[in-house]
């Protein structure tokens, strides 16, 4: 296991281990989006070389277990003459991808049941609502060779039709129970923003989108709403406890590092005081050294 598997794993597990968006959010960073870029990080580093046109499967560590990742390149252009179907995706003809590039790597999620939840904990509007399937997430990369972007890059798929982009959770969805039964499905989308839209499903089980990003099934669930409410309270306390030891080992180790630099600092200025004190006085006392004369040119000197 290499440095960087070590460092993004531990990074990653950090801020997963805090349960609530105040605590992530005082890092400025979202469990979600943290999620993306390790999935992108074992996407790239599964494969030296995508072939155009063919699915693979991406391996992730076991600290990943419960989530499928899907990947193929293909050439913008061939994708928005032909669409494609990856997955539980459909990309109708006309998709573009922003910024162009000449080979996009299109990947698919499929969080599961357990991985999901990040999502549901992560965004307010759910509340009252329950997720009925994985998220299944979207997302491209480039893979080309423009010089403008790296070949990590992230790029947008989207679509000019309303339904150009369909998601089928048909395989995916959870028997609902009697509180939930009859209720009305909902597709979520999770925007970047950290809001989320709902909308109708354009199909049992199908739901519709413009662009690439994370969705679900959720159905409303009202009895649910207090326990959650009475829980985020708990998890508000301990995440901010959590979250502000975190903060004060971080700061005592800055405050190490700097008294450790300022010592050294001392001690360089003190030696470099001592130097130059030994040299000016070695220069001070050139003018009292005697200097032995030549015994030759000595007219009374008469040897022995």
């Amino acid at each position: 296991m290499d440095s960087h598997h070590v460092s993004l794993t531990w990074l990653l597990l950090v801020f997963l281990a805090l349960p609530t968006k105040f605590a992530i959010q005082a890092h400025g960073i979202k469990p979600t989006r943290l999620l993306d870029l390790a999935i992108r990080y074992y996407t790239f580093k599964s494969h030296n070389n995508f072939k155009t046109g063919k699915l693979y499967n991406i391996n992730l560590p076991s600290n990943f277990a419960g989530i499928n990742v899907t990947t193929v390149k293909y050439r913008c252009g061939s994708l928005k003459r032909y669409g494609a179907s990856i997955q539980e995706f459909n990309l109708g003809v006309g998709v573009d991808v922003h910024p162009y590039v000449e080979r996009v790597l299109v990947v698919t999620q499929n969080l599961g049941h357990n991985w999901s939840n990040i999502y549901y904990d992560n965004y307010n509007q759910l509340l009252g609502y329950q997720l009925v399937s994985p998220v299944l997430g979207l997302l491209a990369y480039n893979a080309g060779d423009d010089s403008r972007f790296s070949i990590e890059s992230e790029v947008k798929i989207s679509s000019p039709n309303v339904n150009g982009i369909k998601i089928d959770f048909s395989n995916h969805t959870t028997k609902k129970n009697d509180t939930l039964h009859g209720k009305i499905q909902m597709c979520a989308t999770f925007g970047d923003d950290g809001n989320v839209t709902l909308q109708k499903e354009v199909a049992p089980n199908i739901c519709a989108t413009t662009s690439q990003g994370h969705f679900g099934l959720v159905v409303q669930s009202p009895i649910l709403l207090p326990e959650r409410k009475k829980i985020k309270r708990w998890k508000v306390a301990f995440g901010s406890a959590f979250g502000a030891g975190i903060g004060a080992f971080l700061l005592g180790l800055l405050l190490v590092a700097m008294f450790v630099k300022v010592k050294k600092k001392a001690r360089l200025e003190e030696l470099e005081r001592r130097a130059y004190e030994e040299e000016a006085l070695q220069v001070s006392m050139a003018g009292h050294v005697i200097r032995p004369h030549n015994v030759n040119n000595n007219p009374h000197h008469h040897p022995r």
